[in-house]
């Protein structure tokens, strides 16, 4: 029973020091992201072991919605410009849906 949502999971660990600067950084992606067509869910959580660890869970409705995100200047901005001076390392993983 497959769908053809995408979901995402983009996992980071902010630099010592980094933390509230990465939160700031990845939140103020969440407004303009949940208006993009084809957007379901956009999340900004803190890990409750680690608040050093973010994550983003994401659904669009399908890969061309979310490759028409990942594209977005905003989020090219973040990962070449932003994340390099606020992530030590990061985990970016993308799944089908199977079942919601």
């Amino acid at each position: 029973m497959n769908t053809q949502q995408i979901v995402c999971v983009a996992q980071f660990v902010a630099k010592a020091g980094k933390r509230d600067a990465l939160v700031a950084a990845l939140a103020s992606l969440v407004p303009d992201t949940r208006r993009e067509v084809g957007c379901i869910r956009y999340e900004l959580n803190v890990s409750i072991d680690d608040d050093n660890k973010v994550a983003f869970v994401e659904k669009f409705v399908d890969r061309a919605a979310f490759d028409q995100h990942c594209a977005k200047e905003a989020i090219q901005h973040y990962f070449h410009h932003v994340m390099p001076e606020l992530v030590e390392s990061h985990h970016v993983e993308v799944f089908n849906q199977v079942i919601a």
